[in-house]
């Protein structure tokens, strides 16, 4: 199956913060085909340089990461709906890049992994399923 993954859930084992609530939707991860906007890659490694940087996650551990996301079956979409993404940023207050990852799971009717709250909110009054509900 495929599924919108966001940076928030992408970056959870590397920064060994799994909890037990959250191993059915890493379970589903591990499986599933990842669809994401472009943005995802920059987000991804910005947040585990971040946490490098901040001495939560060592360079070893980063490199492993990426070697870990590069092994995943993700596709990365480069067709956003500029038009839906305003809208969704507007009317539910997510930031544009939040609201891509709605706009995608939206277009592609598709559920949405994530660990953002706002998100979340936001893609459940969408009629979005979302996966690692942080609600």
């Amino acid at each position: 199956m495929r599924l919108v993954v966001d940076a928030s859930i992408s970056v959870v084992e590397p920064l060994k913060q799994a909890r037990a609530d959250l191993a059915p939707a890493l379970a589903r991860l591990r499986q599933d085909t990842w669809i994401v906007p472009a943005l995802w890659w920059f987000e991804v490694r910005n947040a585990l340089v971040v946490n490098e940087r901040r001495g939560r996650l060592t360079t070893q551990a980063l490199e492993m990461a990426l070697g870990e996301l590069s092994q995943a079956a993700v596709t990365i979409d480069r067709m956003p709906d500029e038009t839906m993404i305003i809208d969704l940023a507007r009317r539910h207050r997510l930031t544009v890049y939040d609201a891509a990852y709605l706009e995608l799971a939206l277009r592609e009717r598709l559920d949405l992994a994530t660990l953002d709250a706002s998100l979340a909110e936001a893609a459940r009054r969408e009629g979005v399923a979302v996966i690692g509900d942080p609600a």
